[in-house]
């Protein structure tokens, strides 16, 4: 029988997971395998670095939200988001100015999500098969900027930037953000372990620390600008909620990026509070929620140990060159058939 008090955690768990199942889940995480095979550990396994910090969710989507504010800083991968994907408006793909649009702003973040969640806890088809979508989908993101630079998703300089931009966004927010953070070099263990995701997406010399990463980052300097999404992002003006969020996620980046967007980072103590107000939005978030079922399919998926014939299983299949060539209307016609 439920006390008063278990009733209400009952009912706000249930609550937040039927809103996650609803805009995400439903949408995005069709044709994923976290229960089978039996004793396949998937790239990473229990004991992995990555299964612990992918298992909280809400500190996940938060550093994805980190990754995406510092990989704007890219003038060639902003445009790319522009020409090439829904995050604006159709009709202003060609204006200097484009336009936001919220739902598919929300459809690019659903799909981060699966592939986070997927690569970390599906089984070594589901991670095999989200790693050739991403990739089919990079190999038809190629175009000019307004500037008239060219931008190919395929290139190893911009590969190795969006990679590290999205292990930093991570890593940072699972430090600042998880109740059980790693630090050191079992953070490095997952910096390293999670190579094989970038690795998957065909990057090449790719950081595997975090100094490594760091110091990618900030060789990147002199190719990176306050694009205008940038700047949209860092106006004064933004609505209370919005402007909490924007600045923990400003606080997250290196002192270099935070120097372009003219942060400042406040005195010890009021930065202090304001991460422990942010500290406890997310892990409310987190606790409200409950265990993630993915992550308890996958553990369930291994409780009675690795399978010899499924393993070594660490490392992905795929060998630069080697997919087929595929138009964006046979990628997105492959997505739209997915189960």
């Amino acid at each position: 029988m439920y006390l008063p008090h278990q009733l209400a955690h009952h009912l706000v768990q249930d609550q937040v997971n039927r809103k996650f199942d609803r805009l995400v889940r439903t949408h995005f995480f069709r044709g994923m395998d976290f229960a089978g095979p039996v004793g396949d550990p998937g790239w990473f396994g229990p004991g992995s670095a990555v299964w612990h910090v992918h298992s909280h969710v809400h500190a996940l989507i938060f550093g994805l939200q980190c990754a995406a504010f510092l990989e704007r800083l890219d003038p060639s991968i902003y445009w790319m988001g522009v020409h090439h994907s829904r995050l604006v408006k159709p009709e202003t793909k060609s204006d200097p100015m484009p336009a936001l649009d919220p739902k598919g702003f929300g459809a690019r973040l659903g799909h981060s999500v699966a592939f986070f969640i997927g690569t970390a806890y599906g089984s070594t088809p589901t991670a095999e098969r989200l790693a050739l979508a991403v990739r089919s989908m990079h190999h038809t993101i190629k175009g000019t900027r307004p500037d008239g630079a060219r931008y190919d998703a395929d290139d190893p300089e911009w590969l190795r930037w969006n990679y590290a931009t999205v292990v930093w966004g991570i890593a940072t927010a699972h430090e600042l953000y998880h109740p059980q953070p790693l630090r050191g070099k079992d953070l490095d263990r997952y910096y390293g372990e999670f190579a094989r995701v970038g690795q998957a997406l065909g990057g090449t010399d790719l950081p595997s620390t975090k100094q490594e990463t760091r110091d990618c980052l900030k060789s990147y300097l002199p190719k990176l600008a306050v694009t205008y999404g940038a700047a949209m992002a860092t106006g004064p003006g933004l609505p209370l909620p919005l402007a909490a969020l924007n600045w923990a996620v400003r606080d997250t980046m290196p002192p270099w990026a935070k120097g372009m967007i003219a942060h400042r980072d406040p005195n010890i103590v009021e930065r202090t509070a304001r991460r422990a107000t942010v500290w406890s939005v997310i892990n409310g978030l987190h606790v409200a929620s409950g265990p993630m079922p993915e992550f308890e399919q996958a553990k369930a998926r291994v409780a009675g140990g690795i399978d010899p014939d499924l393993a070594p299983h660490t490392m992905p299949t795929y060998r630069l060159g080697t997919d087929p060539v595929r138009s964006r209307a046979e990628v997105e016609d492959a997505f739209a058939a997915a189960p």
